[in-house]
């Protein structure tokens, strides 16, 4: 058979395939054809995260303990929980509320994490709810950026760059103590 002619109808079969379509659909382990149209995979709490303005507090290690801080948003239109978090200059990562009776404020961890409402925020402030970074590994000097990750209730995780920088405030007693020095 002449090398060109069969060039010539291999170019033309696949031509007249491509026009058709393309290849046909697969049928699945049930026989049904599966039909190739683009992935639509789920929309997870991770994809709508955002924070603004997002800072950590600087310390050292031998402080023990600091909170990162900024707004947390969401933009899909249902509520998202974030149950933990993680940062690799510190052992321990809790979520953490400030509580407030009388004149004394104790921060403890926040029972379920942070609900961030559809198409919301929730802001994380000295003094109110915050990321607490316990157990610190390393000082976490001014000027430096660093990563925390944030998980979902959905499983799904997510990730942020923050600055470091010298604050005075946020010294709230910890209710569950042994930690660091008691503040942050």
């Amino acid at each position: 058979m002449n090398p060109t002619r069969t060039w010539a109808a291999t170019a033309l079969l696949a031509l007249a395939l491509t026009a058709c379509g393309g290849p046909a659909a697969s049928p699945d382990a049930t026989g049904a054809a599966d039909a190739e149209a683009p992935s639509t995979a789920a929309a997870t709490a991770a994809d709508s995260f955002g924070v603004t303005d997002p800072w950590v507090k600087a310390a050292t290690a031998a402080d023990g303990m600091t909170a990162v801080f900024g707004e947390i948003t969401n933009g899909s239109d249902a509520e998202v929980t974030i149950v933990s978090a993680s940062h690799d200059a510190a052992d321990t990562v809790e979520l953490h509320e400030v509580v407030t009776e009388g004149a004394d404020s104790t921060m403890r961890e926040k029972d379920g994490g942070f609900a961030v409402p559809a198409g919301g925020g929730l802001p994380l402030e000295p003094g109110a709810d915050h990321i607490m970074l316990m157990d610190l590994t390393r000082d976490l000097e001014p000027g430096d950026e660093t990563t925390v990750t944030v998980e979902f209730s959905d499983g799904s995780t997510a990730e942020f760059t923050a600055p470091v920088k010298e604050y005075a405030g946020a010294n709230e007693e910890y209710e569950g103590g042994g930690h660091g020095d008691g503040g942050h």
